[in-house]
């Protein structure tokens, strides 16, 4: 065993701690997350030295405790689960999630201690009428997610013993975190594999919080290590969460390129629009409600129509007035969509979707880690490591409050990795000129 596998391994077990420390909700959250994304940029460093065969068991192995660790306790800095939780219930007892919110009186023979406790005074409770408070958030509206993601609520329902409340969510997560670290350590190697596999951001987002973005980044994952059905995953990964739509035109890299690629574009788009359609029909037919739900009020909510809410186009505001900040990110989205279906590589379509994901989130500056989760995996397909930044810029603005240093830094991580990565090509393409020069002389 070499020196640098034991440093690794080393680095890991302190990262392990620290995780485990963070899963219990310490009021100093956020200074332990920088040290967990501390400890996993020098355990990405001392891997590059470590034995092949070595990094394989460090990675494989590594990651699945790292990801375990988001298991030992409940949610820890979000309530979505407890939502999900309640959206499996109701469609078992046959009632569509979209027709009632949490608080409405008719589903009042559904609520227990655990999802609507006595304790009204306690952190993260919302009042639902006077008396009766729960923990899930926002129980005044309608459920948000799309109709895959509420299947897998259903799904989880019926899976989780009685009694299990968050655990069989965290436990469905990790599943799911572990099999895309399986993928990506067979289709992209152990080496990319570890940005996701030792990524803080996996045991505390995907385990801990449960948050359904890990079902979409899976179902991209798999599109993205297969040729056929790559459309249909795709589809099924925006019916899970709406974010992954960010990676669809990753599978038209190039499409424009020497003219319109007709048969690609159906190739890619028919199966998800067919995949989309299917998931939200039955429930279409069996709600009495907009299937919808509160999507719409919450994109209000969360200031993407008021430039300075909540901190939203946060990098954009820097160097223009707030008022162009919106208009200025969907045209800047608009000419790196155009960008990737033009320039894209079809051979390596995650990374036109890297592009388009993580440029999003440095646009639009949400303030939720968990978005991310897609962004991390992606990175561990293509190898461009810079774009981690916006995962961290992401947590910072969750645990902390406005983020704008920390995307504007993301972002200039992203700028300089794309400087080096262009001179590395200039140089080669020169080194390989100068050594067709001299071969012609010869």
């Amino acid at each position: 065993m070499s020196r640098y596998t034991m440093y690794v391994g080393a680095t890991l077990l302190a990262l392990v701690a620290v995780l485990v420390r963070m899963a219990f909700g310490r009021p100093d959250l956020l200074r332990w997350y920088l040290v967990a994304w501390g400890l996993f940029v020098v355990a990405l460093w001392l891997a590059r030295s470590v034995p092949a065969r070595q990094r394989a068991v460090l990675v494989v192995a590594g990651g699945v405790i790292v990801t375990a660790t988001g298991l030992v306790a409940p949610p820890s800095t979000s309530t979505d689960s407890y939502r999900y939780a309640w959206d499996g219930r109701v469609q078992a007892a046959g009632i569509s999630p979209y027709d009632h919110p949490p608080a409405d009186p008719a589903l009042s023979p559904l609520r227990d201690g655990w999802l609507f406790p006595d304790d009204c005074d306690a952190p993260d409770r919302a009042r639902v009428s006077p008396g009766v408070c729960t923990r899930i958030n926002r129980p005044l509206v309608h459920t948000i997610y799309p109709p895959l993601a509420e299947g897998y609520f259903l799904l989880v329902h019926w899976l989780t013993p009685e009694g299990s409340r968050h655990k069989g969510l965290q436990a469905g997560g990790a599943l799911m975190a572990i099999v895309v670290l399986l993928a990506l350590w067979r289709w992209a190697g152990a080496g990319r594999a570890a940005y996701w596999a030792w990524c803080p951001a996996v045991p505390a987002e995907a385990v801990n919080n449960a948050h359904i973005d890990m079902l979409g980044v899976l179902l991209v994952v798999l599109a993205y290590c297969v040729v056929r059905g790559r459309g249909a995953l795709l589809g099924a990964a925006i019916a899970a969460k709406l974010i992954p739509a960010t990676a669809l035109p990753g599978a038209l890299s190039g499409v424009l390129k020497g003219g319109v690629a007709w048969r690609r574009i159906a190739a890619a788009t028919v199966p998800a629009v067919l995949v989309i359609v299917l998931t939200y029909l039955p429930y279409v037919l069996i709600s009495r409600g907009s299937v919808a739900g509160y999507l719409f009020g919450y994109v209000q909510e969360e200031g993407y129509e008021a430039p300075s809410a909540r901190g939203r186009y946060a990098v954009l505001r820097l160097v223009m007035p707030d008022s162009w900040a919106p208009f200025a990110a969907i045209l800047l989205l608009a000419l790196m969509v155009l960008y990737v279906l033009r320039y894209g590589d079809p051979e390596r379509p995650w990374g036109g979707a890297l592009l388009i994901s993580g440029s999003i989130l440095l646009l639009f500056t949400p303030e939720y880690s968990w978005y991310a989760l897609l962004v991390v995996a992606l990175v561990a397909l293509d190898g461009r490591w810079e774009w981690l930044g916006v995962a961290l810029a992401g947590a910072v603005g969750y645990l902390f409050g406005p983020a704008t240093l920390a995307y504007t830094l993301a972002a200039l991580a992203v700028f300089a990795g794309w400087a080096v990565s262009r001179a590395r090509r200039s140089r080669t393409v020169d080194e390989r000129g100068a050594a067709q020069e001299v071969g012609a002389a010869r």
